[in-house]
């Protein structure tokens, strides 16, 4: 069968997205069906999105028009290897968090199970539909898609949860309001909303008011989706305040997901040459993302609740990817996409651990990781692990992602973005050595008094739930995997797609 003229990648996003509405309906009437039914629709998923891939790597590009039109006038679906890498990511993080819920859901959200499985799958199909389409206006449908069930998932959560999302949702719906406007501005200048359409039809348009516009207006509007300093104000509290699970997925897949949609359209809808020379788009996403590495970094030690450690030194992370796409050379922009991958599976890893960390013993504060090692080994050795490909020791995937991009700094003769990495990781040592210091320390305390209520040395000397621990530690030796197998994952999913223009 030639998946380029099947349903196939279609299904990726359809599955999730036809389970989500009918998951509440069912959830009311069997609670007890939610999980089966969404890992089993993930699963499918995935399953999909692994036939696609390798019919990508083997046979090229797979193409899907849903109402049997044509494109440009029709809906297409456009999937290479960078897409196909993107939906491997999205669905098997989604599935492993999706295993890894059967135990926290109930624990934080008892009685709202199918709600919560619903808008859990409604977010995995806007995800995918991103990295799927091939449609501007599509690309936004599941945009909004995608931000509307992340708003609901982390209102779910407690505390503050309320206040972060509707924070997260007026900062998402600017972005979402720029990113529509330049579609808007693009759509009355050529016609058409279809990218590989566009793509011939821009070149010849580049000094007209019209595109510049709705360009500027459409990275702005991905660029708040993807949080790029200082753009990041929604960041924080939507990880922090969210379910474990909720964190765990939208801190691995939602603003990676965001990256790659600017990437799509800063490179491949346009000539790179547009955002490098006619507008200083990729300079000032470079010298964002330069900004973004410190300023996370340096939050991230300011602070004492783990997961809101964890939500800082996303903005950090993401500023790596964004100094990447900045940079426009072939090892700038291979640094930032590895990055994206790395990244995804590292901070999924980290919210898991956390995450476990709360279900088991109650504690958020950092000070009260103490001797966790004796209490929960397993979960302390993931994440110890993975902080290790966080600062970027080999051979883990951190260390590798910024190799490329150093050398692409290097070679575009950017001293002080060498100089932000280095530093950047030297303060991610600082924060997270800070962390796996105290889950080894022993348990006695100078001062002679016993540790706060809810610290590690007063719970079972049990590790999390089999379904908690497993997707934590995939996701610890994924960040290993990732790190040995890197060149392979470099020629095949992402040197195959560089866009022509770019220094090589």
């Amino acid at each position: 069968m030639n998946i380029r003229q099947s349903a196939v990648p279609f299904l990726i996003v359809a599955v999730p997205l036809l389970t989500a509405f009918a998951l509440p309906v069912i959830g009311s009437w069997r609670r007890s069906w939610a999980f089966p039914l969404t890992v089993a629709a993930l699963a499918a998923a995935c399953a999909a999105a692994i036939a696609t891939a390798h019919a990508v790597l083997t046979a090229g590009p797979a193409r899907y028009f849903p109402g049997g039109w044509a494109p440009p006038w029709g809906i297409e679906l456009r999937i290479d290897a960078l897409g196909a890498l993107m939906l491997l990511l999205v669905s098997g993080v989604a599935l492993l968090v999706a295993v890894y819920s059967q135990r926290s859901v109930p624990d934080e959200l008892p009685g709202r199970e199918g709600s919560f499985y619903g808008l859990y799958l409604l977010l995995v199909a806007g995800l995918a539909g991103i990295a799927a389409t091939a449609d501007l206006f599509n690309l936004y449908v599941f945009l909004e898609i995608s931000s509307l069930a992340s708003y609901a998932l982390v209102a779910l959560g407690t505390g503050a949860a309320v206040f972060s999302a509707f924070r997260y949702l007026v900062l998402g719906t600017v972005g979402a309001a720029f990113y529509l406007l330049g579609v808007g501005y693009l759509y009355s200048a050529t016609g058409s909303l279809n990218m590989t359409d566009l793509a011939g039809l821009l070149p010849g348009l580049h000094e007209s008011n019209a595109v510049r516009v709705g360009f500027a207006f459409v990275a702005l509007g991905l660029a708040i989706k993807m949080a790029v300093f200082p753009l990041h104000a929604w960041l924080p509290g939507a990880y922090a305040d969210a379910p474990s699970a909720v964190s765990a997925l939208v801190a691995a897949t939602s603003t990676k997901v965001a990256a790659y949609a600017l990437v799509r359209i800063v490179f491949f809808v346009f000539e790179p040459r547009f955002s490098i020379e006619t507008v200083p788009a990729a300079t000032l996403l470079s010298w964002m993302g330069t900004a973004g590495m410190i300023a996370g970094s340096v939050m991230a030690i300011a602070q004492s609740d783990l997961k809101r450690m964890l939500a800082y030194s996303s903005v950090g992370q993401i500023g790596y990817v964004a100094a990447g796409i900045g940079l426009a050379n072939a090892a700038g922009l291979t640094g930032g996409l590895l990055h994206l991958v790395n990244h995804a599976v590292m901070k999924g890893c980290l919210f898991l651990a956390a995450g476990a960390v709360v279900h088991r013993t109650g504690a958020r504060e950092i000070r009260d990781l103490r001797n966790l090692s004796k209490k929960m080994p397993w979960t302390a050795a993931a994440f110890a692990v993975t902080a290790l490909s966080m600062i970027g020791i080999p051979p883990t995937s951190g260390f590798f992602s910024k190799l490329y991009l150093v050398l692409g700094a290097v070679e575009a003769g950017r001293w002080t973005l060498v100089a932000a990495i280095l530093l950047s990781s030297v303060l991610a040592l600082a924060y997270l050595a800070n962390v796996v210091r105290q889950m080894f320390l022993p348990p006695d305390d100078p001062s002679g008094q016993r540790p706060a209520a809810g610290a590690a040395a007063d719970v079972r000397p049990h590790d999390a739930p089999l379904t908690m621990l497993a997707p934590t530690l995939i996701l610890a030796a994924g960040t290993v995997a990732l790190g040995l197998f890197n060149g392979a994952i470099v020629s095949r999913f992402i040197d195959a797609v560089l866009p022509a223009g770019i220094a090589r």
